[in-house]
């Protein structure tokens, strides 16, 4: 009974002795707490004791009463050392964490990165190590699959050509931004992912702001904005190396060096990568670097000036849409859903008429200048140059006994019984040959044997032949100058308001044409349409090889076909907001306008002299006014509010119409009006975010290509590249989003959502179609009615649900699955078919499918290095499922072999694929 006594005393006094609770909340400089960053404390004997903190940014360490040493890190952060002193339960309070890069902190500010319970924006944010845990061998933007409101495909599937949309509205009309710097195109409002490859290596926040957002600039955010912020120059000294590999022949090689601040202010990192494969698709190898440098020197407290440039050079084969491969989804269920029409073989050597080419450097010079403790400056000036394009095929075969419209999948035409392209029998009918399936072999014209874009030669006398008959690849190039400056002033009036005001100025010049790329064995392509340059036999072919700067064999119009063109884009805008802070309220007002001014240049349909050869400036106002307030009624419940009202500029296509000096007798401002409210729940373990929106917009204008058929000067059916021009749309977007995090013990983490929308157009609207491939007339209608009121918004799924979970049953080891599942997914409107020329027509559903992808990391200690492993694969069960369909023959895609599937062209998502790397930290 005494020895019971005894060790129950002695129990007692043990527990006691630990019984003292340390306590604290983890933040980064803007109160935003840091999830799972390590908290270790060590006493005066060595004896070491740790945690993570939760949801919240909270942790709890029991301890006896002592001093310790406590350290506290998270990745992107400095790691924070103090002594703390435990004296019967402690509460640290708020202990901030100041970011590990110089100047980060006022990049978010230019970025205008949303804070947690105090901007009221529906806003998800993830981080560096998360992008790099996941992204694999995935597309940058298939990160954010699993956030509402967001659907993300592979479309045709080569390398870097995926896209997003955001709340039902596609990249044109959702702001990406790098650094604060926007990078839609300035004329299409395009974003072109390859363009961007390296970004997930060296993005230290991504962040998705659903709807106007908190962007103080005017930017097409309808639907949202991409934040993406890149990595600056690191504090710490060290350096990373990584390899990677996956499915298909992907590779990756990767080192990142950082030298340090130094006791002068000086700090250097860079980073540079190669990504190489065989691509998932058949016949869509790639080939990429990508590049990182951020330079930053601290004069003093009050100026620190830093230097960034990022850029991703590459090239890839891809799988579209053309006359020469219209495949409906039977094919794909015959051939694989890794069918692609557009490729096969020359000398030996994968070649493919679609490959993609182009080099985006952009470089921003960032000053940063602390007036006093309540005012500075953050200024941001940036350079832009693309070059690049992406190739196709040009020409027709002709001669008598030829078998060519596109794709058969029986050997027929220009392709073999695999469907891939006869390119080495091309080249051999271009010099003159005899080839099974292509016709008689052509002639000679003047001793060359040439190609001409509808395969004939015409002469003076009116006659014609069939000379010109075969192939080469042309190469449309789309390349630019781009400079801008972005200026913002932030004083702090008092305890409570603050002014936020800036400047936004921006110069864009689109240089576009097209040029001989591959003759393909031919002696040389046969220009006939430029007035300045008629009837100009192209002999030297430019390659399509990454981005090349030194290329300007257009310049003299010499390598130049179909078109060539300059599109001029100035804007100057000014921001103002004031933002309210007071014990549990924030509140803001903005007001943003703009000018933006659009010229076009026509060096191809319009001769030197002509004084229509070169446009005026069409200029246009743009306005932006948004309010919003986010209340915290106690430290667990929080709601928001938002409105705004957006005149959005159109876009350059839309101006300046079919491709010519056409001013649109349409184009106006379109007219956007959103609100929406929202409610967060936090504490310790859980954490959720729940809001309902509505988006209206008003007079929208958009073009789209398609396929049509024209009469060409013979009085033959040929068929052309078109292009609808869309006008008076109205569009309604709601919906209601969840976003939920739990954790139920600290080796498990749950994360899910789910997104329930309604998107559809809310009247009928108009299209003018123009031929813009040939000059020749459309047969049928120009101008017609599409019967669009209460059609479904096409191209992303309307609902969608994800469920995921990470546990770490060991310290470093981490096993992470996930659950995906799109629904009332709906093909785009076809303005050719019939259902959309009268009143009742709908689009077609696509079946209903869910992915699980799983992967598992291990961080562990090498030789005194740091190390990471990691393996993720994507689409785990190999489920086959439509990701996007471009027509609508209606049926039911549950029963087999139906017209859903014979008549109906679209895209496959990708099956099962995997990745595994390896990273060293140094």
């Amino acid at each position: 009974m005494k020895k019971a006594l005894l060790f129950l005393f002695t129990t007692v006094l043990t527990l006691s002795a630990f019984g003292q609770k340390l306590t604290g909340v983890v933040t980064d400089d803007s109160n935003e707490p840091l999830i799972g960053a390590s908290v270790i404390l060590k006493d005066a004997a060595g004896k070491t004791f740790g945690t993570i903190t939760d949801i919240d940014g909270s942790f709890a360490v029991q301890l006896a009463n002592g001093t310790y040493k406590m350290d506290i890190t998270y990745t992107g952060f400095e790691t924070k050392t103090q002594e703390v002193t435990v004296s019967g339960d402690t509460d640290l309070g708020a202990v901030k964490l100041e970011f590990g890069s110089v100047g980060l902190a006022q990049v978010n500010v230019i970025a205008s990165v949303a804070i947690d319970r105090k901007t009221p924006v529906a806003v998800t944010t993830i981080k560096g190590a998360q992008i790099e845990a996941l992204v694999g061998n995935q597309e940058y933007p298939e990160i954010l699959r699993n956030t509402p409101s967001i659907y993300v495909t592979k479309s045709g599937g080569g390398f870097g050509d995926s896209r997003i949309n955001v709340r039902g509205f596609d990249q044109r009309n959702t702001a990406v931004m790098i650094n604060g710097i926007p990078v839609n195109d300035m004329e299409n409002g395009w974003v072109y992912w390859s363009n961007w490859a390296g970004l997930s290596d060296v993005t230290s926040t991504l962040q998705v702001q659903r709807g106007l957002g908190a962007a103080k600039t005017v930017v097409p955010s309808v639907g949202g904005s991409i934040n993406i912020v890149t990595n600056a120059a690191d504090f710490a000294k060290g350096g990373k190396a990584s390899v990677s590999i996956g499915n298909d022949g992907y590779q990756k090689y990767g080192l990142m060096l950082s030298s340090g601040l130094s006791e002068k202010g000086f700090a250097a990192t860079m980073q540079l990568t190669h990504t190489r494969g065989d691509g998932y698709v058949d016949g869509t190898m790639f080939r990429a670097y990508s590049y990182f440098l951020s330079l930053s020197q601290t004069f003093n407290p009050s100026h620190t000036l830093a230097f960034t440039v990022v850029g991703a050079p590459q090239w890839h084969h891809q799988r579209t849409f053309s006359n020469f491969d219209r495949l409906f989804l039977q094919t794909y269920q015959d051939q694989g859903i890794r069918f692609n029409p557009n490729w096969g073989t020359l000398n030996g050597e994968e070649f493919s008429w679609r490959r993609n080419f182009y080099h985006k450097p952009k470089a921003f010079i960032n000053h940063y200048w602390t007036i006093s403790d309540k005012t500075d400056v953050k200024t941001s000036a940036y350079v832009s140059f693309g070059r690049g394009g992406g190739t196709g095929p040009r020409g027709r075969l002709r001669t008598p006994g030829s078998v060519f419209d596109s794709y058969s999948g029986n050997g027929t035409g220009i392709h073999d019984a695999n469907g891939q392209v006869r390119f080495d029998d091309i080249v051999s009918y271009n010099q003159g040959g005899t080839v099974d399936g292509f016709g008689d072999a052509k002639n000679p014209e003047n001793g060359q044997y040439l190609v001409t874009s509808d395969g004939r030669i015409y002469y003076e006398d009116g006659t014609r032949s069939d000379n010109g008959s075969g192939f080469i690849r042309r190469a449309s190039m789309n390349s630019h100058n781009w400079y801008g400056v972005l200026s913002t002033l932030t004083s702090k009036l008092n305890s409570n308001w603050t002014v936020v005001a800036g400047i936004d100025g921006r110069y864009y010049k689109g240089i576009h044409y097209r040029r001989l790329e591959n003759l393909l064995g031919a002696d040389g392509y046969l220009s006939r349409s430029n007035d300045n340059n008629p009837n100009n036999i192209i002999t030297e072919p430019s390659a399509a090889d990454f981005g090349n700067f030194s290329d300007n064999s257009y310049k003299d119009g010499n390598n130049v076909l179909n078109y060539w063109n300059d599109g001029l884009v100035s804007w100057m805008g000014l921001f103002g907001q004031v933002e309210y802070e007071k014990d549990n309220l924030s509140a803001f007002i903005s007001l943003a306008g703009s000018n933006q001014g659009f010229k076009r240049i026509d060096y191809f349909n319009y001769l030197d002299s002509d004084p229509a050869q070169e446009t005026d400036w069409e200029n246009f106002l743009g306005l932006t006014t948004k309010a919003g307030f986010n209340y915290n009624i106690n430290a667990n419940h929080n709601v928001f509010v938002n409105g705004g009202y957006l005149s959005k500029q159109p876009i350059f296509d839309n101006v300046y119409i079919n491709f010519v000096n056409q001013l649109s007798t349409v184009v106006e401002n379109q007219d956007i009006y959103a609100i929406e409210a929202g409610y967060g729940f936090r504490n310790r373990n859980f954490k959720a975010n729940l809001n309902l929106y509505n988006t209206i917009w008003d007079n929208r204008q958009f073009d789209e290509g398609f396929q049509a058929q024209a009469l060409d000067a013979a009085g033959d059916t040929i068929n052309v590249d078109a292009l609808a021009t869309y006008f008076g749309v109205k569009e309604r977007h709601t919906g209601v989003e969840l976003e939920f995090s739990y954790r139920p013990i600290k080796a498990i983490t749950i994360t899910g959502m789910a997104s329930i929308n309604n998107w559809e157009f809310q009247d009928n609207f108009s299209a003018n179609l123009a031929n813009v491939d040939t000059q020749d007339p459309l047969i049928g209608d120009t101008r017609i009615t599409v019967f669009a009121d209460g059609i479904k918004v096409g191209d992303a799924a309307q609902t969608t649900f994800s469920l995921s979970a990470n546990v770490e049953p060991v310290y470093g080891l981490n096993i992470y699955g996930s659950y995906y599942y799109a629904d009332n997914l709906y093909a785009e409107f076809n303005i050719l078919e019939d259902q959309f020329k009268s009143a009742g027509g709908q689009v077609v559903q696509l079946p209903a499918y869910g992915l699980v992808d799983a992967g598992i990391s291990y961080k562990f200690d090498w030789d005194k290095l740091d190390a990471t492993f990691r393996l993720n694969i994507n689409n785990l069960m190999n489920n086959t499922y439509v990701a996007e369909l471009d027509t609508n023959v209606a049926d039911d895609p549950n029963t087999p072999e139906n017209e859903f599937y014979t008549k109906n062209q679209g895209f496959y998502g990708f099956g099962r694929t995997w990745n595994a790397g390896v990273k060293i930290s140094f």
